[in-house]
């Protein structure tokens, strides 16, 4: 949002990175624009589908985002001993809380989350999440641009983007501000659709993504052309190998990723040493 965040469904292309932070165009979906033009229109995605997020979610997966999310705050493993707060969690372009939530229960407590989000939508439909599931006094709601973290230098224990990072305008600044505001020794994790390699399932997905999904958007959300646009943004993000290797760019060791359902989506981690 600079990523407004998890928004799904389509295998991921191999777009190309190299030169990303000097290109004066983006992409959206699969059009080039003006690379100031972006914001604005994927501010106008999210602004559209905020309120029935969470249900498109569900019918677009199959329910396996939950899962993915599931897997990745395992593979985080937030600590379960210490004060509360001592962990400090900043999920980005995590609107509705999904994550956040997810790291705070997981760590007992332990973990205080910052959700930020640049659509103040999305925000809404978190803050009111956090109040009924008794977690507004864990969670902290932020909106601002992944671009330019309003956040002081390492600060936090996890960086997390879960299904965000694509939307984002210049997403090497995204990672290097991600680097910036972890503690020497925190983790950095992005949750992002990859690419299915497995014959047969990659032209049932490829059906489905072009053909299914944005009817699915237009029957439950009432516009189908956002989800138009989600199916064709995956198609532009890099592969693991390529994302592996921008992080190796902006500084994060240890880098590695795990795919899941096949490829569909997959996990990817690394830490500021």
């Amino acid at each position: 949002m600079v990523a407004p965040h998890d928004g799904l469904f389509g295998p991921a292309g191999t777009g190309a990175e190299s030169g990303e932070m000097e290109r004066m165009d983006a992409e959206f979906g699969f059009k080039r624009i003006a690379l100031e033009e972006k914001q604005g229109l994927v501010d106008d995605v999210f602004h559209k589908v905020a309120r029935r997020y969470d249900i498109m979610n569900d019918l677009m997966s199959g329910g396996l985002h939950r899962l993915w999310k599931d897997a990745m705050v395992s593979w985080l493993s937030p600590p379960r001993k210490g004060r509360p707060g001592s962990f400090q969690a900043l999920d980005v372009a995590g609107g509705t809380g999904d994550i956040a939530f997810r790291i705070v229960e997981r760590s007992d407590r332990v973990a205080q989350a910052t959700v930020l989000d640049i659509n103040g939508d999305m925000l809404a439909v978190g803050r009111e999440r956090a109040v009924k599931r008794k977690l507004d006094d864990a969670v902290t709601f932020v909106e601002a641009n992944a671009e330019s973290l309003p956040l002081p230098d390492n600060h936090f224990d996890s960086y997390t983007i879960a299904f965000g990072l694509r939307n984002v305008p210049r997403r090497e600044v995204a990672i290097a501000e991600a680097f910036r505001v972890l503690k020497p020794g925190g983790r950095y994790m992005c949750l992002e659709f990859s690419h299915v390699d497995m014959p047969v399932l990659d032209k049932v997905y490829d059906f489905y993504s072009f053909n299914v999904i944005p009817k699915l958007g237009q029957a439950v959300a009432g516009d189908g052309e956002p989800y138009r646009y989600l199916v064709e943004s995956i198609r532009t993000f890099p592969n693991p190998e390529r994302f592996a290797a921008m992080l190796g760019r902006a500084g994060f060791e240890r880098v590695s990723y795990r795919l899941l359902s096949g490829g569909i989506a997959a996990i990817h981690s690394g830490y500021k040493l």
